[in-house]
Parts: structure tokens; sequence; C-alpha cells
């Protein structure tokens, strides 16, 4: 849309900047008050609701776990910005197509592995919150 109006097509590939700048600030937002996305989402698709914040283990696994999608965002930013700047509408949409929905997955399996990796060894897992005595 904005696009069309401006009749610049790297204008096209502005929305989706400022969105991954917005998303970026709401992770970190999310993290700073202590309900990290990461630990919504997972709690929700788990039906945990928010009963993984009474676990201390959790809340910080998916702190730091979070930083990693806070990551994704930036890497987004960082590299479409300077493509948005110097016109170059075809390596923008190489750089979005590779960083979609591969780089989620990647986020995925990294995020994964960062919350498994930040909870203590005697820790039930994701699915059995366990509250703090």
């Amino acid at each position: 849309m904005v696009a069309l109006r401006t009749g610049r097509p790297e204008d096209f590939f502005l929305l989706r900047i400022v969105t991954n700048v917005v998303s970026a600030l709401a992770w970190i937002a999310s993290i700073v008050v202590r309900w990290p996305l990461l630990g919504v989402v997972v709690g929700l698709v788990l039906g945990q609701k928010a009963s993984w914040r009474k676990d201390p283990a959790l809340l910080r696994a998916y702190r730091i776990g979070s930083y990693v999608w806070v990551l994704q965002y930036v890497v987004r930013v960082v590299v479409l910005i300077p493509l948005y700047l110097t016109g170059q509408v075809v390596a923008l949409g190489i750089a979005q197509a590779v960083l979609t929905w591969p780089l989620v997955a990647v986020c995925l399996a990294v995020s994964w592995w960062v919350v498994r990796s930040a909870l203590p060894p005697d820790h039930p897992g994701l699915r059995h919150p366990i509250p703090a005595s």
C-alpha cells in the first residue's frame, strides 16, 4: 500500500521493517515486566495459562529464551534497513524470504534449546511448573 502511494518499490518493505522494530520492542518490554512472551505463548499452547509464572526456574528460562526472539527481530531490522535505504528491492525480497520461515524455524529450535538448558537438571520440564516454596 505504501509503495503504491509513494511510487518507490522499496517502500513495500517499510511496514515489515516497522513491525519488526515494534515486535522487538514488545518482546523486550515483556521481559522487563516479567511476562516474557515466550512463556505466555508456550503457557497458552500447553494449557497452563499463567501457572508457569509461579515457577521461578520456568520464569527465568522463558525470560532467557525470549531474548532469542528479540534477536530474530533485530537481525531482520539490521539486514533490511541498509537494503531499504539503498533501494535494493530484489535483495530486500530475497532477505525477506530467508528471514521469514527459515529464521522462525531456527528461532524455535534455538529457543527450545535455550529454555531447556536454562532449567535446573532436576526440573520436571515445561509441562510441570513447580510453584515457589
